[in-house]
């Protein structure tokens, strides 16, 4: 790579005119630098045996170790301390600057808590409360929920924008730290920041007090976390859901053409804990309710095959993996009949042909049973929570199964 000189910066050679400046080593902001990052760990880790994985490039494996890298983070799993503080010291011989920092208390801005009966518990109150001061709410009332059940939240062209209002804040940071806490320990607020976020270029005073809506909700709720207690009975378990056109209004739709489409949302549990979850438009509109479910949980299985085949690896280096049957295989659960059929009986149907065949990409695991698609009542779908705004009773019964609690 090669960089240009500044301009009146000149070397005994000449000047900006005719020379330039050849990068040695690679520099912190390139584009490239992250994977060059990559490279050179990959190499460091290879020398002293460690194997990538052939599925995830963050996972490597070396005997009973595994070690898992988040950027320039990583967690070490072993049988004991002994073994893991071996390898440590053989990552710092091989030239990496690597802190021994012992059992996770916090990780990448997640408290870790072990209780004795053997739950562990991941909470952000310092990012909570750090989103509390920045929207600065004072002593108003904290809500029970993250959104209005009686609102879905539109471009409002006609509406104040959010900078000649009475808001203290910045809409975009605000938007960033609830984007980061969804994704790390607050499911339950998912479906609530996505909708804000989608207005981030364009803020009006209705998504502002969205917002403040959200923050009350998480001042009354600052406690709360993800809790897993595993079960060992269970293997993988998906729910996903979908919300069809949900978002339309016909007064907004001239300024916004995703109130035409659809919302998905899946979770996904191991051993009963939740280990991913997501709200998002669709990216085509559906033109019936079996499509936009049958979409939503081909969505949900994208995530869902690459973590059967992560585990299937783990049980060919000989790591217990928790499943209730020889295979690895999942249960995606679903409250729409005609979604069930058109999964478990592919064929064409003159109202579901023209969907589009990227969809149809899990039917060959259907076909093997290591995917079994099962219904379920829509008060019992968990996956509700992620696609549409739920009066109170309802959106604590599924907090329960997202959060643990």
């Amino acid at each position: 790579m090669y960089m240009e000189l500044r301009k009146g910066i000149e070397t005994r050679h000449g000047s900006s005119k005719d020379h330039m400046l050849m990068l040695l080593s690679n520099l912190y902001g390139q584009k490239q630098a992250g994977r060059v990052w990559n490279s050179y760990l990959v190499e460091k880790l290879r020398s002293i045996g460690f194997q990538p994985s052939l599925i995830d490039e963050c996972v490597f494996f070396r005997d009973d170790v595994i070690f898992i890298v988040y950027v320039d983070d990583g967690i070490f799993l072993g049988p004991n301390d002994q073994s893991l503080t071996d390898v440590i010291r053989e990552i710092s011989a091989a030239g990496l600057d690597i802190e021994d920092q012992g059992h996770p208390a916090d990780y990448v801005g997640v408290t870790i808590t072990k209780h004795s009966n053997g739950c562990k518990e991941f909470t952000q109150r310092a990012l909570i409360d750090a989103i509390i001061n920045d929207v600065n709410i004072g002593d108003a009332y904290t809500k029970p929920v993250p959104a209005k059940a009686t609102q879905q939240l539109h471009a409002y062209k006609d509406s104040p924008r959010f900078d000649e209002c009475d808001f203290n804040f910045n809409y975009r940071s605000v938007t960033g730290k609830l984007n980061y806490l969804t994704q790390t320990s607050r499911s339950d607020i998912l479906f609530a920041t996505h909708q804000v976020a989608k207005y981030s270029s364009d803020p009006r005073k209705e998504h502002g007090e969205a917002i403040v809506y959200i923050v009350r909700y998480l001042k009354k709720t600052r406690h709360l976390g993800l809790k897993f207690r595993p079960n060992e009975s269970k293997g993988f378990e998906c729910y996903c859901d979908s919300d069809f056109a949900g978002n339309w209004n016909k007064d907004f739709a001239q300024h916004d053409s995703s109130t035409a489409k659809s919302r998905s949302g899946w979770v996904i549990f191991y051993a009963g804990c939740p280990i991913i979850w997501a709200s998002k438009l669709q990216s085509q509109v559906a033109l019936s309710t079996t499509e936009a479910e049958y979409i939503a949980m081909s969505m949900a299985l994208r995530d869902v095959i690459p973590i059967m085949e992560l585990m299937t690896e783990f049980r060919e280096r000989n790591f217990k993996v928790i499943c209730t049957q020889p295979q690895v295989y999942c249960k995606v659960f679903e409250d729409n009949s005609g979604a069930l059929e058109l999964a478990r009986l592919p064929k064409l149907r003159p109202r579901t042909k023209h969907i589009n065949i990227c969809y149809h990409h899990f039917w060959e695991h259907v076909r093997l049973g290591l995917i079994k698609i099962l219904p379920i009542s829509t008060d019992d779908q968990i996956a509700d929570a992620l696609t549409k705004p739920l009066a109170q009773n309802a959106f604590c019964r599924h907090r329960k199964y997202l959060c643990g609690a």
